[in-house]
């Protein structure tokens, strides 16, 4: 298995089309329920392929990422050829950006001397959806990108 199996929310909601995905190899409903009962590692098998290939749709499409501490925020911005970072850290201990008040914070204070903005970039190794599908195992989330536009502006006009 290439990443990890989808939960049972997940497969509930996408049971219709793991219905197709076992239809495309013959698999009807009977024969699945026998598979489940006297073969359960294929079974399990089954369910792998199916959430690797999953997981393959949705990291194929990823754009955009974002991960937040207390003091912290990582905005992604992944290419076909490079992962591109800017990150913003707050050096002071009472602020904690994950909550309203203190992003409302930062949104006021964004050129205090407290608020630090770096930018990076890293070419990806050969498995693109691996180096998202890392970042999602430590926390980062899919987004549309807005906020990594809107510092992407902020860093460039500096």
């Amino acid at each position: 298995m290439k990443y990890t199996r989808l939960t049972k929310e997940q497969f509930e909601e996408l049971h219709q089309e793991f219905i197709n995905f076992l239809a495309t190899q013959s698999i009807t409903a009977a024969e699945w329920e026998s598979i489940k009962k006297d073969k359960p590692e294929v079974a399990e098998e089954e369910l792998d392929i199916f959430s690797d290939l999953v997981w393959e749709g949705v990291l194929d499409k990823v754009e955009y990422l974002e991960h937040f501490s207390a003091n912290q925020m990582f905005l992604f911005n992944i290419t076909s050829i490079q992962i591109n970072l800017i990150a913003v850290k707050i050096e002071k201990d009472d602020i904690d950006i994950r909550t309203p008040a203190g992003y409302q914070w930062l949104q006021k204070n964004l050129m205090d001397d407290s608020v630090n903005l770096y930018t990076s970039s890293k070419v990806l190794k050969e498995d693109r959806n691996k180096d998202i599908f890392a970042l999602i195992q430590q926390g980062a989330v899919i987004t549309k990108g807005d906020l990594y536009r809107y510092f992407d502006t902020v860093v460039n006009e500096s």
